[in-house]
């Protein structure tokens, strides 16, 4: 397993390897380190930290005997968020370069977390405070339970000073200053690292696949989560209505009868399908329509239409249903649909076919969950 550091860092160098240290010391040393700084915040950390003469960075490793080519850190490495313009910011002290460091925060904490070999170290102790927040939200995001997300809490004392990267093995002596800005000499075994692992809590679980294949904005992958709560159809026989997103259609009692039939079906029919996208198991060949229109549908229709005379009524009718009047019954029922719910409603309703004849299969898309019948 590859772990990977990603750091905030603003003209304090000396945070990273105090976190460097602070991960040494945990056993948790990363195999690769990545620093999100700006223009100011790389030249520095080029100066003090990346020197290969005298930089911190390598005389940390050489004293604690970490091989260098162990971990995979140099230059290229302080990565910093640019304009249209390909201008590097000194500082995040607006609205326009916060949203560019946000982006290339999560841009790195994806492409990190997108490797399921890698664990992802988080360290928001350096730069500013919005720097902080922005690493921070990008680990809410994409954010793994493997991940984690630290500060590194360093004796006041030292961590003012400029002389202090991290507790030597040898203990020396450095200069530091009092509250009133008195210098004055302390021992580095005095200093006291604390490696403070914060909790976040990462929406990547709700995700879905689409919305992982490159990163994105919070603002994207928030909305993401808010979903429309399922629109529920109403079947109304007493009514002779169907109610859809608040709208009501009056339909002709035949037509509401074959419609009626074929939610039934849906609903009765057993499947071990969580829902219905892509599930065609409720559809019933036209044969069986006609064999059980006498029972289901004609009784149907008897139940919307108690008072009339049945016994009367057409040979051609829904109690005498056939391949010729059905597809009559069905083309007008869609019509009603368009007139009463528009056009793409109606084909989120309406009967559906699949299959070609002899063995054309009919039903409803609409997953079962949200249809409601009221008898």
């Amino acid at each position: 397993m590859k772990r990977i550091l990603i750091a905030v860092c603003g003209l304090t160098p000396q945070v990273i390897t105090e976190t460097i240290f602070a991960l040494h010391q945990q056993g948790k040393m990363p195999d690769a380190i990545r620093i999100l700084t700006t223009r100011k915040g790389k030249d520095i950390c080029n100066a003090l930290l990346l020197s290969p003469i005298d930089g911190a960075y390598y005389r940390m490793l050489d004293e604690y005997g970490i091989d260098r080519n162990s971990i995979d850190f140099n230059p290229r490495h302080l990565l910093t968020s640019s304009d249209e313009n390909g201008s590097e910011p000194d500082d995040i002290s607006d609205a326009e370069e916060s949203e560019r460091f946000l982006k290339l925060c999560m841009e790195q904490v994806f492409a990190a977390t997108n490797d399921d070999n890698t664990e992802l170290l988080l360290s928001i102790a350096g730069g500013r405070k919005t720097m902080g927040a922005c690493l921070t939200l990008a680990a809410q995001c994409y954010g793994r339970p493997k991940d984690r997300l630290y500060h590194v809490l360093v004796s006041p004392e030292f961590e003012s000073s400029r002389e202090f990267f991290y507790p030597p093995v040898e203990s020396k002596t450095i200069t530091l200053k009092d509250e009133k800005g008195q210098p004055y000499s302390k021992e580095t075994r005095y200093a006291k690292l604390t490696l403070v692992s914060v909790p976040f809590f990462s929406i990547r679980d709700r995700l879905s696949e689409r919305h992982l294949r490159q990163p994105e904005t919070p603002a994207s992958l928030m909305l993401s989560l808010v979903r429309e709560k399922q629109p529920e159809l109403t079947i109304d026989l007493p009514g002779k209505k169907l109610v859809w997103k608040g709208v009501e259609a009056d339909l002709m009692p035949a037509r509401l009868a074959l419609y009626a039939f074929f939610a039934m079906y849906k609903k009765e029919v057993e499947c071990d399908t969580a829902n219905c996208k892509g599930c065609e198991k409720c559809f019933i060949q036209s044969a069986q329509i006609f064999a059980e229109h006498e029972t289901s549908i004609a009784k149907l229709y008897r139940r919307i239409e108690p008072g009339k005379d049945h016994d009367a009524m057409s040979s051609t009718g829904i109690t005498a249903l056939s391949a010729e009047n059905f597809n009559t019954y069905k083309s007008r029922l869609h019509k009603d649909l368009e007139k009463a719910f528009g056009r793409l409603e109606a084909e989120k309703l309406a009967i559906s076919s699949k299959d070609k004849r002899p063995n054309t299969c009919y039903g409803l898309k609409l997953d079962k969950n949200q249809i409601r019948i009221v008898m």
